[in-house]
């Protein structure tokens, strides 16, 4: 490959990388190639600060194409032995990480252990992530200067996966750009053992649920690689 031909190829995919519709196009194979092209010349073109030609872009955007598809083995096994589901009326609740508030979380988790989805702690906070129904409870438990995030109307979108995907890297940030690509918000996020909890506005987790699953049916129907 000459120089100019790797110039324009790594100028195509900052351009792409930049651009989360570009990337979607190319994943989901609706891109029209040349019109794409012609749309990012300008941007080529100032980069390299020389006069490119559509074709050559053409090329470079064919090539990148498979930067995008769907992952490569190991992580497509996983997704693909992966399912989802969803809960509806989330909510979310950051707190001041200390003794009292700890011991405050556990009681009520061991009375309602059934409408908690999620509870971790970083170094200075703690967040839950529970049924909409005991907001009002939860926020009870703490003092007001305590609180330090409140969030209702989510959506919990849940990929339970297989145990492989503890020891192979790459598979959380999959879930994640199919989200990005469809420009939906991750609220927040969690991994707790095979399954990745993501939540989302519940206004979008109909099209969250359909890009995740989408995801998991096209690593479904890669072919298997055979062993040598």
């Amino acid at each position: 490959m000459s120089v100019s031909e790797k110039s324009i190829t790594n100028a195509v995919k900052e351009v792409v990388n930049n651009d989360l519709s570009f990337q979607d196009s190319l994943q989901r194979d609706y891109c029209n190639i040349s019109a794409l092209a012609r749309i990012i010349k300008p941007q080529i073109d100032q980069m390299l600060g020389k006069n490119t030609s559509v074709e050559s872009i053409v090329t470079a955007l064919k090539r990148s194409r498979r930067d995008y598809d769907v992952p490569e083995r190991p992580i497509a096994a996983i997704l693909a032995g992966s399912t989802v589901s969803v809960k509806t009326d989330v909510a979310k609740l950051s707190a001041a990480k200390s003794k009292r508030n700890i011991e405050k979380i556990a009681r009520s988790l061991t009375q309602n252990v059934d409408n908690y989805i999620s509870v971790s702690e970083s170094i200075m906070s703690i967040t839950l992530i529970f049924d909409d129904a005991l907001l009002d409870d939860v926020k009870a438990m703490f003092g007001q200067h305590d609180i330090l995030e409140v969030e209702d109307d989510l959506a919990a979108i849940i990929v339970h996966s297989p145990e492989e995907i503890i020891k192979t890297p790459g598979c959380a940030i999959a879930f994640y750009n199919q989200l990005a690509r469809r420009h939906i918000n991750i609220e927040d996020t969690v991994s707790v053992y095979t399954d990745t909890i993501m939540l989302v506005r519940m206004d979008q987790v109909g099209k969250a649920f359909n890009a995740l699953t989408d995801l998991i049916s096209g690593s479904r129907k890669l072919p298997k690689k055979k062993h040598r």
